[in-house]
């Protein structure tokens, strides 16, 4: 299969290079093709005429988007239409990735994929406005929601707390009132490969099975990787940011079930093969 991937140096498009890589790939992603651009990415989908379009690029720094919303928009919402289009324009498949921040966080059961969005971040907005440009341009499409990602490369709480637990220092002060279901991008490319065989039109949740607060998965990830740094719970309150963070992130697979798909698996038990295979 002839594959094309936006974002495909990003942390999630990484780890898809590597779990396609039997297949022909061609990595859309900057500086040589930008997805705002129409005449960019209509010559790269032209030429390469993939079978399936994986649209990972995205403007993900949260904060970054509460500041610069144009951007945000521009690269999530517009990005989104652009790609969107030219998939459709040569009858390709589309699968694209959204997130838990088109919620507002304030249920107090996992969202399914008929709750209603309310986005609260200008982040959630404008990759709900994305998610929008994807139905409107591109029958064959796929929305796969995700939440709490981490993988082998770039920003991620995972590396992030690697990071820390190997410096000597005070206690850690991890939130404890945040919960999600922490995932990582190879349960995502999985998932994805699993999509191929057996298609889900619409929108699906690919977070992992079970929950956790932040501190909890800090606390299985130094007990994983024998780091021995004190961690010590705290609230949202004790770290404001710029963008308000979700109370809950946790995403219900209920298409999923419905469909007869394999469930994906708890969180600990992905976290463990990611370890074992890092």
């Amino acid at each position: 299969m002839k594959i094309l991937i936006t974002g495909g140096r990003g942390m999630l498009g990484r780890t898809l290079q590597q779990h396609f890589n039997a297949h022909e790939i061609f990595v859309a992603d900057l500086p040589e093709v930008d997805i705002i651009s129409p005449v960019a990415v209509n010559q790269s989908v032209g030429s390469f005429k993939p079978e399936l379009v994986i649209h990972c690029a995205a403007m993900t720094d949260v904060d970054g988007c509460e500041s610069d919303p144009e951007s945000a928009y521009k690269v999530n919402a517009l990005g989104s239409a652009v790609v969107a289009a030219a998939t459709a324009r040569i009858g390709a498949r589309l699968i694209a990735i959204s997130t838990d921040y088109v919620f507002d966080g304030m249920a107090d059961r996992p969202y399914t994929e008929f709750d209603p969005t309310d986005p609260t971040t200008v982040y959630g907005a404008s990759k709900l406005a994305g998610e929008a440009a994807v139905r409107a341009h591109c029958p064959d499409h796929t929305i796969i929601r995700i939440a709490w990602l981490y993988g082998d490369t770039g920003p991620s709480f995972l590396r992030t707390m690697l990071k820390l637990g190997l410096q000597e220092g005070t206690p850690i002060k991890v939130v404890n009132d945040q919960i999600g279901n922490p995932t990582s991008t190879d349960a995502v490319a999985e998932l994805i490969e699993r999509l191929l065989d057996n298609p889900v039109p619409g929108l699906v949740h690919g977070s992992c099975e079970g929950d956790a607060s932040w501190f909890e998965f800090a606390r299985e990830i130094f007990k994983i990787y024998g780091l021995k740094r004190e961690l010590l719970p705290c609230s949202t309150e004790e770290f404001p940011r710029p963008a308000p963070r979700p109370a809950n992130s946790r995403l219900d697979k209920q298409v999923l079930r419905m469909a007869g798909m394999e469930p994906m698996p708890h969180w600990r038990e992905d976290l463990a093969h990611f370890e074992e295979n890092a």
